[in-house]
């Protein structure tokens, strides 16, 4: 098992496939394993490189998460980077992971090649998701579905690891609310916005993705906009074939 340190903790990683650079950036409350049924798409064309965000999965615990929570997973992108001499890599960041890829890239866009951006809320935290996460979590925990995934991604312990999240998530909406640190505007890199039609967050907080991304991607210079008309969250995985598609044809 690979690890690099970040702020005197040790953050794993994992390799697999060749090929340019691919990192995968999983969401709230999981860990990479979140990919295990979709990574072999990837490791066929790819260099994919697979990180639990500090907290999570095989990455040291943490007694609370930073509350400016994906601009410091973000910063984890940026050790893991450097830490391995990566060069230029692509990011494929979803639901959470797609705060913390936007993040590294509008911080170090000299690090980043492009990036995929799945299944997120925009650009601020949202109160009706906020208000929506407490409830939904304790329902999970009561379903044998909801505990096994989280078992599964982080061992015996992840119910202190969710309760950190549902923790976070509330108090970054209360003290930050901003998902980034520099408006979109600033990313010098180019960026697909993707989702799911039928995602299940964006109908708890009254999203329309078509509407909301493409107001997003015209601030960016160099954007489009890819939306699956099935599928639930995040679309990476309820679309797996379709948007693997067209990753590749984004990452060329």
């Amino acid at each position: 098992m690979s690890y690099f340190r970040y702020n005197g903790c040790d953050v794993f990683f994992k390799e697999t496939g060749v090929g340019f650079p691919l990192v995968l950036l999983h969401g709230n409350s999981v860990s990479s394993k979140l990919f295990d049924g979709v990574v072999g798409l990837y490791a066929e064309h790819y260099k994919v490189i697979l990180i639990d965000f500090l907290g999570h999965g095989q990455s040291d615990r943490l007694k609370e998460f930073a509350v400016d929570f994906w601009y410091d997973e973000a910063m984890q992108v940026i050790k893991l980077i450097e830490e391995n001499n990566y060069g230029k890599v692509n990011l494929i960041g979803t639901s959470g992971g797609a705060l913390a890829a936007l993040n590294a890239a509008l911080e170090r866009g000299d690090l980043i090649n492009k990036v995929i951006a799945d299944s997120f809320e925009g650009e601020k935290a949202l109160k009706a998701i906020v208000e929506y996460i407490p409830e939904e979590r304790r329902e999970s925990k009561a379903h044998e579905e909801g505990r096994g995934l989280w078992e599964y991604c982080h061992g015996d312990d992840w119910e202190s690891i969710v309760d950190n999240d549902t923790e976070v998530c509330t108090k970054h909406y209360e003290a930050v609310r901003n998902f980034f640190h520099k408006d979109l505007s600033a990313l010098n890199v180019p960026v697909m916005l993707t989702a799911g039609l039928e995602d299940d967050f964006a109908k708890i907080a009254g999203l329309d993705f078509s509407v909301l991304y493409p107001e997003m991607a015209g601030k960016i210079t160099d954007s489009k906009v890819q939306l699956f008309p099935a599928g639930g969250h995040p679309a990476m995985l309820t679309n797996a074939e379709e948007f693997f598609d067209a990753a590749k044809i984004f990452f060329g």
